[in-house]
Order: C-alpha cells, then structure tokens, then sequence
C-alpha cells in the first residue's frame, strides 16, 4: 500500500463533523468552509470531500498523511487537525469538529500512557521503597533497591530502543528496517519486570538482614546471603530468560519487543544488578545501610516477615 498509494494511505485519518444544531440554510456554507481548510493542511498528502450522512446531521472525509502512521508528521498532522484546523472551520457555527480512526486513536493512546508512564512508575517505586524501609528497617538499603532496580528496567529499555528504534542488529532477530515502539511496550515491561526485580531484591535481603542480626557483622552478612542464594537466583533467573527469549522467535513484532526486552532486564537484573551491584553497594555501605532516624523508625510500624517474634 505505502509503494503505490504512498505510506499515508496505511493510516487515513477520519474527519467527522457535527452539525447537527446548524440550522440547514448554514450546513451548504459550512461544509464549503471546512473543504477549503482542509485542503492546504501541512503534512496532509490529501483530502477527500466532505460528505453528508443521510440525515444531514454530519459530515464526514478523509484525511491522509504524507507520511506513515507511526511518523512524527503524521502526529502533528493528527494534533493540527484537533487543535487548529477543524476548529477554524467551524468557528462562528454550533458545530464540532472531531478527528477520529484508527490512527488518531493510538496517537491519543500514545499520549495518555506516555504522560501517566512517569506517575506510574514513581508511584510503584515509592510503595516498594516503604514496604522495604518499613520490613527491614534500613533507609539506605530502601534507596538502593529503588534505584538499582530502576536500573535494570532502563537498561531494557535501552536495548529495545537500539534494536527496534534505531535498528541495530534488527535483521538478526528478524525485525527489518526500523519499527517504532508501541505504546503500550514501556508500561508493561516495566510492570513485569519491577516485580521479577524486587522477588531477587527480597530474596536476597532477607538472608543478609538475618545474618546481621544475628552476627551484627555487615560484611561477613553479605557474603553469607550471597553464598546461600545466588545458586537460586541464577537459576530462577535463567529459567525466566529462557522463557521470554522464546517469544523474540515470534513472528508479531510487539511479541518480539516483550521478550527480548523481558529476556534482556531479567539477564541484567540478576547479573550485573542483584549480583555484582547490590552486595557491592551493601558491602561498602556497611552497618550504615541498616540505620533509620530514630524520628521515622517511631513512625513505621513493625513488621515481622519471617513470623518468628514468637518463637
């Protein structure tokens, strides 16, 4: 379609508008006036004529872009439309103008979740920094799992961007040419992969807090939880990374940005993050990685997740 009616053709953009309380001695001159503004439309390709559904209540052409759906000009074609062109239009009348389709519906979906993604994930890390302060007691040690587990999730995103963004090593995964991300890839990602993250996070902790409490020797803490659990989390992690990387195999193109985007964070979380990074950090931090102000350890409450308070 793109070779011989040009790439716009694969994402025409629906133009409805209402006249419904127009009085019909106004609807000839209004359909004229929306024509004209259509016509000349930066980015448009071209326009097909207003027509009128068989009530007359609404008019209805096509828009289409010079460019493919996922291009950049096709979105500001898209916002131009909304926020310029059909407004001018109908200016002075009772009508409304609305862009609407398949194209328009991802661009408005695209810039829904790319402006909530941000909240989102600031949201899902300040509740896992509480829970984490709040278990074990160690305001440091709550900072380090937020970040570095941030860390991995933007490593992902990394090497998805390079390999379908900017196309490299494309071909060898069977992506040709460059491919935009889908809006939705980046939020589902991170939500899969935050809570992979933060299971190796807890499992590992938990082995070090308890050897601190018991030995009150930090290093030596480390060291232990490392030798007892990183068998489990390679494994664990391995597992995971064999299941996602089955998916890049897909011939569905998001298919392929999931797995090996999943395949890749879980990769990077248990190696160069849960194993290398964190028992550094812990290590170098010491006994100051489980101090909490006095003020904010009378605030959180006490939890108890191993249940042995009564033993």
């Amino acid at each position: 379609m793109a070779q011989s009616f040009g790439p716009g053709s694969n994402g025409p953009l629906t133009i409805v508008i209402d006249q419904t309380k127009v009085p019909s001695d106004q609807r000839s001159d209004l359909a004229s006036k929306a024509g004209k503004a259509l016509t000349d439309v930066p980015g448009a390709a071209t326009a097909t004529p207003l027509t009128a559904t068989k009530d007359g209540d609404v008019l209805v052409g096509t828009v289409y872009s010079k460019e493919s759906p996922q291009s950049e000009t096709t979105t500001d074609l898209t916002n131009r439309l909304v926020d310029t062109t059909l407004p001018e239009a109908v200016s002075g009348t009772a009508a409304h103008g609305y862009v609407t389709g398949t194209t328009a519906a991802q661009v408005d979906f695209r810039d829904i979740v790319a402006s909530r993604l941000p909240l989102i994930i600031g949201v899902v890390v300040a509740l896992a920094f509480l829970i984490i302060l709040t278990v074990f007691r160690g305001l440091l040690v709550a900072l380090k799992a937020a970040a570095l587990n941030v860390l991995s999730i933007a490593a992902s995103y990394g090497v998805v961007v390079a390999v379908f963004q900017w196309g490299w090593g494309g071909p060898a995964l069977g992506v040709n040419g460059k491919v935009p991300i889908e809006s939705y890839v980046p939020m589902m990602m991170f939500a899969i992969i935050f809570g992979l993250s933060m299971d190796y996070e807890i499992f590992l902790l938990s082995r070090v807090h308890e050897a601190w409490l018991r030995t009150g020797n930090a290093k030596a803490s480390v060291a232990h939880a490392l030798e007892i659990t990183a068998r489990v989390i390679t494994c664990a992690a391995l597992i995971m990374v064999s299941v996602f990387a089955a998916f890049i195999v897909s011939d569905n193109v998001v298919v392929k940005m999931l797995g090996l985007g999943l395949a890749v964070s879980v990769l990077i979380d248990a190696t160069v993050v849960r194993l290398l990074l964190v028992p550094a950090v812990m290590t170098l931090l010491g006994r100051h990685a489980w101090w909490t102000p006095g003020w904010l350890d009378r605030m959180l409450p006490h939890v108890d997740p191993e249940g042995g308070e009564g033993d």
